[in-house]
């Protein structure tokens, strides 16, 4: 935390019970007791002309037979995002969607210093994929607006991680193979793409 004056900050909590509609394991959800804290998000830690500056803290827990995760949301003002692992391993799942069916979806496997970027048009969750704290960091444009309505109507995206690896979501019509594609190693030059709406301005990652 140092560096970024979280201390004097007030988070904004998740709870383990604002996850309800979108977790894999409904039977663990129904027996459990503790509505425990699922993340931390530390909002607008730095700015810079336009652009706002996020930091996410999640804790070691599971949510049943799933890794902790992001409730998932997009962008309905189809602005990109810029995310950094400050700490930890994670998976970012990003779909693209149209109604119930999904047009093309793909996961970034990231680890401390990689850089993911969220095309303007794809909604995305993040993933603690391994046994420690995950943390990572945001820029965004500060007109971003997230909409949470088709992650909480589909219970969640279209594929769950589950400590038995990837679990397809049968209540989308349509969802196709999982793939894969790297991080980016270095940030990019420019960031002011993340001011510009429309994915033709929006660097991607190469493929795995």
């Amino acid at each position: 935390m140092r560096g970024f004056g979280l201390k004097n900050q007030k988070p904004d909590i998740r709870t383990i019970l604002d996850l309800k509609d979108v977790v894999y394991d409904k039977n663990w959800f129904k027996k459990t007791r503790k509505n425990l804290a699922a993340y931390y998000m530390y909002r607008g830690v730095k700015r810079d002309k336009g652009l706002r500056f996020d930091i996410t803290l999640f804790p070691i827990i599971m949510l049943g037979k799933e890794l902790l995760k992001t409730k998932g949301h997009e962008h309905e003002n189809k602005y990109g995002e810029m995310y950094k692992v400050l700490k930890g391993k994670a998976f970012f799942l990003m779909q693209k969607s149209k109604g119930k069916e999904i047009l093309d979806v793909y996961a970034v496997m990231a680890e401390k210093g990689d850089y993911i970027i969220i095309p303007s048009d794809y909604g995305h969750i993040t993933i603690n994929r391994a046994k420690e704290e995950l943390k990572t960091g945001n820029w965004s444009s500060e007109k971003t607006k997230s909409n949470y309505s088709l992650y909480e109507k589909m219970r969640g995206g279209c594929y769950y991680y589950t400590i038995n690896g990837w679990i397809r979501n049968k209540n989308y019509k349509k969802v196709p193979k999982l793939r894969f594609e790297k991080p980016l190693k270095k940030i990019p030059s420019n960031l002011e793409f993340l001011k510009k709406v429309g994915v033709a301005e929006t660097p991607r990652q190469n493929k795995a």
